[in-house]
């Protein structure tokens, strides 16, 4: 690439860092939110995960759309329109504190998924597309780390603003006074991330991002048919669709598996996982493609993911080895530090499934990239099974033999790593 064109799509890479840490920080508040709505409205855990079904199940019926709406309104229109709809999502977190209605927050949820939809399907493939194909990978990696990134700090600002004194109250019997103030507590920071959202949003539209422009044959009736028909695409949004479970479960339930272990700070355990993950993308960009290929790393991704739930399963949650050896200041039980260890297992599965499920779509790309962000729905499903799995109780042992639902999915992923991406037919 020419020195021009570094030049060129610095900008736009810079202006769509800035949002995939925005993505980041709404997407992984649900890691604090979950088991603090489950403390405040007495949720079994089949119930909290309904918290993170609402949010991610947008995905299932608005990723198509999203992709319409986008070859109608433009690339930079659709980011734009997606963060308004985030907005729009932040403010109704305020009626829902105030009445302290279950269904008002799975709404908000809800919305804040159509939202991010939008934005995801337009904002992934400028990463994919502004840059050689080849460092597609490497790009990502970049985006992710921000992304989860923003996974680190979103949970330390909600224990900070939200949690606040009431981090003690873990097993005690909250009185409605108690109820009410940790409800009134989302009002604000929910307001003000609607705000900076909404600003962003109306930035975007000024800012020098050049529009993206599909061929017209990729904008004819049956493109979705054409795609699907590359194995490699087909058995890559199942992929990511396995993927996005087991890190929205690694992410998102390790708070409630806290809290069921008494952990006090519950709202701050993904945190943990996010930084696993940041590191493991780190790694990531400089060992790929340096020293391994995207499939290996891949390869290498599920295989560990598979230890990783085993030892979950049937580990101890009196152990406290892990803590101890790494002499962490909060003690806590090895089986919740493995979940979080996860997080450096998932990291590569994103971005190395991404470029290679897109490798030689061409015309198709926009196509495959809303077909692919159907993947995401898998967060919707992953906690949905962890909860039943559990048995609909508090106690920690069922949630902890839940974990075993995160089996089938690195399956998956190791065989798309080993063949499936290789596949060029159906036949």
């Amino acid at each position: 690439m020419s020195e021009t064109n570094k030049q060129s799509s610095f900008v736009p890479m810079a202006i769509v860092a800035t949002l995939f840490f925005i993505l980041g920080f709404a997407t992984w508040l649900n890691g604090s939110l979950m088991p603090y709505l489950q403390q405040i409205l007495q949720l079994t855990p089949f119930q909290a995960s309904l918290i993170i079904f609402s949010f991610y199940i947008a995905v299932t019926f608005t990723a198509i759309p999203s992709a319409m709406v986008i070859r109608k309104v433009g690339y930079k229109n659709g980011m734009a329109l997606g963060m308004a709809t985030m907005m729009v999502a932040g403010l109704l977190f305020i009626p829902a504190a105030k009445t302290q209605i279950f269904a008002l927050f799975l709404v908000a949820q809800l919305v804040m998924g159509v939202g991010q939809t939008l934005l995801q399907t337009a904002v992934n493939p400028y990463v994919v597309r502004i840059g050689p194909e080849e460092s597609a990978a490497a790009r990502v990696s970049v985006m992710g780390i921000l992304n989860k990134g923003a996974g680190v700090i979103a949970p330390i600002v909600f224990t900070a603003l939200i949690l606040g004194d009431f981090s003690q109250s873990v097993g005690k019997e909250l009185t409605q006074t108690d109820i009410d103030t940790m409800a009134n507590n989302l009002i604000f920071p929910y307001l003000g991330m609607a705000l900076f959202i909404g600003v962003l949003g109306f930035a975007v539209t000024k800012m020098p991002l050049p529009e993206l422009v599909d061929d017209e044959a990729s904008q004819g009736k049956g493109q979705v048919k054409k795609a699907l028909a590359h194995p490699s695409l087909a058995l890559g949004i199942v992929a990511l669709f396995v993927y996005v479970a087991v890190e929205v479960i690694a992410g998102d339930t390790i708070g409630s598996f806290a809290l069921s272990l008494g952990v006090e700070k519950y709202s701050v355990m993904t945190s943990y996982t996010m930084v696993c993950m940041v590191i493991g993308y780190m790694l990531g960009i400089a060992l790929i493609p340096r020293l391994i290929s995207q499939q290996t790393a891949l390869t290498i991704s599920a295989i560990l993911g598979c230890v990783l739930t085993l030892a979950i399963v049937l580990g101890d949650n009196s152990s406290v080895s892990i803590s101890t050896l790494l002499g962490l200041k909060t003690v806590l039980p090895d089986t919740l530090l493995m979940i979080a260890v996860l997080g450096f297992a998932n990291a590569i599965v994103w971005p190395a499934v991404w470029p290679l499920a897109l490798s030689g779509l061409g015309t198709l790309t926009s196509v495959g990239s809303g077909l692919l962000v159907m993947g995401i729905a898998g967060g919707a499903f992953g906690p949905l099974f962890w909860g039943l799995a559990s048995g609909g109780v508090q106690s920690a042992e069922a949630q902890q033999g839940a974990y075993i639902v995160m089996l089938p999915c690195y399956l998956f992923i190791l065989f798309y790593a080993v063949k499936g991406h290789k596949l060029k037919s159906w036949k």
